[in-house]
Order: C-alpha cells, then sequence, then structure tokens
C-alpha cells in the first residue's frame, strides 16, 4: 500500500472485483440430500462440470480451479465494439489456475492489490451470479445451495477481510423468512455488502417484483443495518418468456440460443438468438431498475442503497428519461419524483468500454462507482487503467468515483 505510481493519483476502491469459485464452492456445506439437485458438479472425461440436473450449465464450463481460465482483460475490444472474437482464442483458456493464487487466496490477492494501487475492493463471485435462475423452480435445492455457498465464502474470503476485502454473500427473495434468517447469518459475521439477482424474484406464489410490499420485513432490515444492497449481473432465466414472445411476434428461431458446453468451450449462438439478445441488451436491469421506483421501494425505505455492478451505464440515460416523461404526464402515478428517488437510492458502475462522461449527464459524480471487472476478460488487465476514462473530469470528480463513493458506502 505504500507503492508509487507513474500517475501519481494514490489508491483506489475497485467495487468490482471477481475471485474464480474452487471446486467445493458449492459443495463443502452441501447437505447430501441435495446432492442430485440443483448445480451439480460433476466429472465429465476427467473435468470437473456444473450440471443443472441432468444437464450442463448453460453458460458456466465448471469451477475455476479446474478450467483454464482467460487472461484479464483479453476480450475487452470485444466488448467495447471494437473487435470480433474467435472462440478458439488461445487467451481465453490459456491461465493455468495453479500459477494464479491471487484468485482462490485472500491474502495472496492482497499483495496482487497492493502492486495493482488498490487499497480495498468490493468482490464476488464469477460462477455464483449465475446460478440462480437456472436452478428455479426447485426453490429448496437453490436455497440451500446459495446458502452453503455463503458458507464457503465466509470461510475463504471472508466478508470484510482486514477492511480491505468485502466479499458479497448472495441473498434471494425466493423465501422471506429464510431471507430474513440468511440476512441475520451474514450481518453477525460483519457483511457490509449483499448481493441480490437483478430480476424478478422466484417464489412459491410465482413470479413476483423485488419491490413487492410483501418483502419488507426484508428492506427494512436492510436498511436498519445500513448496508449497501448490490445488483450484479449474472445468467438470468427470468426473462425467457419474454425473449420467447419476441421470438414469436417477429418470427425467428430461438433454437440456438442457449449455449451448449463441451469441456469448458462454448457453442456459438445462432443468428435470430444473436438478434434477440441484441434487442434484449439492458433490457432486464433497466426493467429491474424500474420495478424497485414504481412499485415504491425508495419512498418506503428511503434510507436504502443500491449499487448496479457489471450492468454498465448506458440504460440509464433512457430510463431516467422515461421515467421523468411518465411522472409529467401521470400526476400522482409516482409518491415521489422517480428521477429524484435514482439520484438519491441509486449508484452505477459503468462497464470499462462506457463513455463516463455521458453517464454523468444523467447522474451525480456521487453516484458513480469505478468498477474494473478484474480478473475477469471483459474487464481491464491493470484495474487502475480505469483512470484513463476519467481524463474529462476534474481531479475532485476523479478522487469521488476512483475511491470515496465505495468507500462511503462500505463504511458508512
Amino acid at each position: 500500500m505504500t507503492a508509487i505510481f507513474p500517475d501519481n493519483f494514490g489508491l483506489v476502491f475497485d467495487a468490482d472485483n471477481h475471485y474464480w469459485e474452487s471446486s467445493d464452492a458449492f459443495t463443502r456445506y452441501r447437505d447430501p440430500k441435495f446432492n442430485d439437485r440443483g448445480l451439480r458438479v460433476v466429472q465429465i472425461d476427467g473435468k470437473l462440470c456444473y450440471f443443472i440436473g441432468n444437464k450442463p450449465h448453460p453458460i458456466l464450463p465448471g469451477p475455476g480451479d479446474a478450467h483454464g481460465r482467460p487472461v484479464p482483460g483479453s476480450l475487452l475490444d470485444y466488448f467495447a465494439g471494437k473487435a470480433s472474437s474467435d472462440p478458439h482464442n488461445a487467451n481465453l483458456w490459456s491461465e493455468i489456475p495453479a500459477e494464479h493464487p491471487e484468485w482462490f487466496n485472500r491474502d495472496a490477492r492482497l499483495k496482487t492489490m497492493d502492486a495493482q494501487g488498490i487499497a480495498a475492493c468490493w468482490m464476488f463471485p464469477s460462477h455464483g451470479v449465475c446460478i440462480e435462475g437456472p436452478m428455479q423452480p426447485d426453490i429448496e435445492a437453490s436455497l440451500h445451495i446459495i446458502s452453503a455457498f455463503n458458507r464457503w465464502l465466509h470461510d475463504d474470503w471472508g466478508f470484510a477481510y482486514q477492511d480491505r476485502i468485502f466479499a458479497a454473500p448472495l441473498l434471494s427473495l425466493s423465501d422471506l423468512d429464510h431471507a430474513l434468517c440468511e440476512l441475520e447469518w451474514v450481518l453477525a459475521r460483519g457483511t457490509r455488502i449483499i448481493a441480490i439477482r437483478n430480476g424478478p424474484a422466484f417464489t412459491r406464489e410465482g413470479m413476483r417484483s423485488p419491490a413487492d410490499p410483501m418483502f419488507d420485513p426484508f428492506w427494512a432490515r436492510v436498511e436498519e443495518a445500513g448496508i449497501t444492497v448490490t445488483a450484479h449481473i449474472g445468467f438470468e432465466d427470468g426473462y425467457e418468456d419474454v425473449d420467447a414472445a419476441i421470438g414469436r411476434v417477429w418470427g425467428l428461431d430461438l433454437k440456438g440460443k442457449t449455449k451448449t458446453i463441451s469441456v469448458g468451450h462454448a457453442a456459438s449462438f445462432g443468428f435470430d438468438a444473436q438478434l434477440i439478445h441484441m434487442m434484449q441488451k439492458h433490457r432486464l436491469i433497466r426493467d429491474f431498475a424500474t420495478m424497485l421506483i414504481a412499485h415504491g421501494l425508495f419512498t418506503r425505505f428511503p434510507r436504502l442503497r443500491l449499487a448496479y455492478i457489471e450492468n454498465g451505464g448506458t440504460w440509464v440515460g433512457s430510463l431516467l428519461h422515461d421515467l421523468q416523461v411518465s411522472h409529467v404526464q401521470n400526476p400522482g402515478m409516482y409518491a415521489q419524483n422517480p428521477v429524484d428517488q435514482f439520484h438519491r437510492n441509486c449508484w452505477v458502475a459503468p462497464f470499462v468500454e462506457d463513455e463516463v462522461l455521458e453517464l454523468a449527464k444523467h447522474l451525480p459524480v456521487e453516484r458513480i462507482l469505478f468498477g474494473s471487472d478484474w480478473p475477469h476478460a471483459e474487464g481491464i488487465g491493470q484495474p487502475r487503467d480505469f483512470l484513463r476514462n476519467l481524463s474529462g473530469f476534474s481531479h475532485r470528480d476523479q478522487q469521488r468515483i476512483m475511491m470515496d463513493n465505495a468507500r462511503e458506502l462500505t463504511f458508512a
């Protein structure tokens, strides 16, 4: 933490760091009665692979320590729309997990953070954010496996390790009583942030908005505890019906929509599926953000703090414009101005390829977070290089985005 950096900027707080899950992340605390339900770890051709029931996970090959991993930042140009992607690119599978203890061990990560100039970070799952949706509708197994994962997470990373690594436990709203018990468990162990799926809640009574008043006891306890809720992008099954409806309306063939896994390599999407993927981009996060406001979550709980992580920032301007038009055209539709609610209660971490100045036209600088997505392929290879995206900001505003905003959310 005493290193001197070429740009002399100082230390940063990265709101989007990741670990790779080890082979026992979902099994160490798993009750044997769930061995054949929910997410399973199965050996195929000598490789440990993820299965949901009897089928391969739709997008995940298997544990992070059992498969080659990508070079950090190797897909940055692809996700920025500056290059096509070769699925056989050696960089996507070339890194040997055993040679990267910083991806699996918190003390090794601290040393890497020192070298990278990172004072502290929020730490998110690489695979854990992609498991809840596919495990539905087996809610019992889903809740058990998520809880088991949180116990592994507390063992290996901790929820506030040395007040530098803040790993986000996963919380599910599929069952209110379970959510409250799990929330108390992580609070008792010092968590400062939690993560929820940015999508509809799967419940035994059907799909529900996370802002449905039925979940108010959960949100009341979160607000009382003063922790930050994060909504991190993941694999989402909640909108399959929406995709299918678009396909039917436009006569599209969705057979190529689901990727199939073969020991770590994914098949390509078909043309129609790629088209729907493009049409639906940001649809889910926009809808999620809309429902939280429209269903009054932030008017009932005005001190809630919610951070949108790795969902990008290009959707924010259009959403706030539409909310403002709706508010003006329909007096009384919202108890409070919906744009004011978003500005008060919500923070956004733009993608590393986003134009941050454009986001700042719609969102106060005090609500913008720096996140590198390290060590993922779609992130940046050196986290502090994100500062290049902020060349149009004053030094004070750079400091807010790169350090102060996340620090205040964590320690407030």
